[in-house]
């Protein structure tokens, strides 16, 4: 500890000199040679663009080989842009960044997953990837979403394979209220849909999935005591009126359990698109600032979660409910419409629009835990992750 001080007291001391020479771009205390992992020595880093022969510097710029006693070191790291969740991405795509349909604004690319024959897609939601039900199989994925700058088609990385379809709440359903459309198997070689938008009369620019503009399903809690406990006056939840959850039943009257009961219940808002094979650009299955993700494992009450997503990119919350039901607001082709799910989870505030898709991940491992849809300034709503996968039959470790 005594000698790491030393060399930071050295830092404090030279560092505006050193950021002085041409091409430094940072300074900092590390191991020697640390870019290369040849030693454990401390030295006083330099970090340049570029490092080049001796010759090639002006002598007013060479990083001395010590100083005052403490050895120095030169790393390259080229140049260091600040980048976000919305920039375009090339060559290497990692998952957490924006991503959407042609016709959606923009939303997450929570992860990489895997079929059987080992091909992977992306994992994000129906409404980010599907457009909340109005897509067709085939239909290209962009890179960044189209609220981002993406333009179709020169940003297609993906095409859409599969996806669950949503039901809402004035749907007569019969069965399965979120069946699978799409191809059970990929492929040899995918071409993108032709026409990415082949709906009629589809509207001419992307559609919301949700509030804000930015791609993130807005959510109503079914139970009145959530928001109180919530104590927000600021919060989007809005908990539903009798018109539609009645807080008070009539015991001679069943028809409001009735009616409550033949609504459709959803278990999930998910899609996945089978990335495109090109030089252009290759997958990092690395969530960034998380890293890669190795299993899986089912939330709890008080877990503490993290992901990183389009838009607040870097958070953490706490699960705050489980089995939760909820309806959730889209806007779609033809209006404003709502959907019940039940079997959710619910954290604290820690996603804002265009976050929908990303991948929760458990805070004290590499486990992803849920993949998140909806959300408000006060609390994130997630599907448990193994609903997701065992659904669209794809799995997030290829060799398991």
């Amino acid at each position: 500890m005594a000698l790491i001080n030393q060399f930071l007291q050295a830092q404090q001391r030279f560092q505006n000199l050193l950021l002085s020479k041409a091409g430094v771009v940072g300074v900092g205390v590390g191991y020697k040679n640390s870019d290369t992992g040849e030693s454990d020595e401390l030295s006083l880093v330099a970090l340049v663009e570029q490092k080049k022969p001796l010759a090639a510097i002006r002598e007013e710029d060479i990083v001395p080989q010590e100083v005052e006693g403490a050895k120095t070191d030169v790393v390259e790291v080229g140049v260091i842009r600040a980048q976000t969740a919305r920039d375009r991405f090339r060559p290497t795509i990692p998952a957490g960044i924006s991503v959407a349909h042609p016709m959606v604004t923009a939303g997450t690319l929570g992860c990489f997953v895997y079929d059987d024959a080992g091909n992977m897609y992306i994992l994000s939601n129906n409404h980010v990837l599907s457009n909340s039900n109005d897509a067709l199989i085939g239909d290209r994925i962009l890179q960044p979403g189209p609220a981002d700058g993406g333009e179709n088609p020169k940003d297609t990385i993906a095409l859409l394979h599969r996806y669950a379809q949503i039901s809402y709440t004035d749907d007569n359903v019969v069965g399965d209220p979120n069946p699978v459309i799409g191809k059970e198997e990929p492929e040899p070689d995918p071409t993108p849909n032709p026409d990415p938008t082949p709906i009629p009369d589809r509207p001419t620019t992307p559609t919301n999935p949700g509030s804000g503009g930015d791609g993130c399903a807005a959510f109503i809690i079914s139970f009145a005591d959530t928001l109180a406990k919530m104590n927000d006056p600021e919060a989007s939840v809005q908990v539903v009126k009798a018109s539609s959850v009645p807080t008070k039943f009539d015991p001679i009257d069943p028809t409001p359990i009735q009616a409550q009961a033949a609504i459709p219940q959803n278990g999930l808002d998910a899609a996945i698109a089978r990335v495109l094979t090109t030089d252009a650009f290759n997958f990092n299955t690395d969530i960034v600032k998380i890293g890669k993700v190795t299993g899986t494992r089912p939330p709890t009450l008080g877990m503490r979660v993290r992901k990183y997503g389009r838009t607040t990119e870097y958070t953490e919350g706490t699960v705050t409910l489980i089995n939760a039901t909820i309806d959730v607001a889209y806007s779609t082709l033809i209006g404003r419409r709502t959907a019940r799910f039940t079997g959710q989870v619910m954290t604290t505030g820690m996603s804002a629009g265009g976050d929908s898709g990303s991948l929760i991940v458990a805070g004290d491992s590499q486990d992803a835990v849920g993949l998140l849809f909806a959300g408000s300034g006060a609390a994130t709503i997630f599907t448990p992750i193994e609903r997701v996968l065992s659904k669209l039959k794809v799995k997030i470790n290829p060799n398991a």
